[in-house]
């Protein structure tokens, strides 16, 4: 099992960039797929973006790809996403997912998440 605690969020302009991180507890956090998700009151969660263990293969949503990186660093239990370019219509509460396995890019297909950390993004 492992424990996911989100950070880096905040208000910042559009254009901004902000990285988010996510501190993994436990030895095992190289052997699970992460993702990010972002959530606005009264939708679903969406997925943001995934990358398998190595950090070597990573998939992104259309809304985000060219302006999101979704990172890992096994060494410090620690996933990361880098958002540059940020917009109005990125504002959300963004939570990071974690699973032994890629199963898809629906919330409920992640077993694993953190309590998520708020990105506002003003216009």
């Amino acid at each position: 099992q492992v424990q996911l605690v989100e950070s880096g969020g905040g208000l910042v302009q559009a254009g901004a960039s902000l990285r988010l991180s996510c501190a993994a507890s436990g030895r095992t956090f190289s052997s699970y797929v992460m993702a990010w998700f972002r959530q606005v009151p009264g939708k679903e969660r969406e997925f943001v973006a995934h990358i398998n263990w190595s950090g070597d293969r990573t998939y992104y949503a259309d809304s985000v790809k060219g302006r999101f990186t979704i990172s890992r660093d096994n060494a410090k239990n620690t996933l990361y996403l880098q958002m540059n370019s940020l917009k109005p219509e990125d504002t959300a509460a963004y939570y990071c997912a974690g699973n032994r396995y890629y199963t898809g890019n629906y919330n409920y297909q992640w077993n694993y998440w953190g309590q998520g950390t708020q990105v506002t993004v003003s216009s």
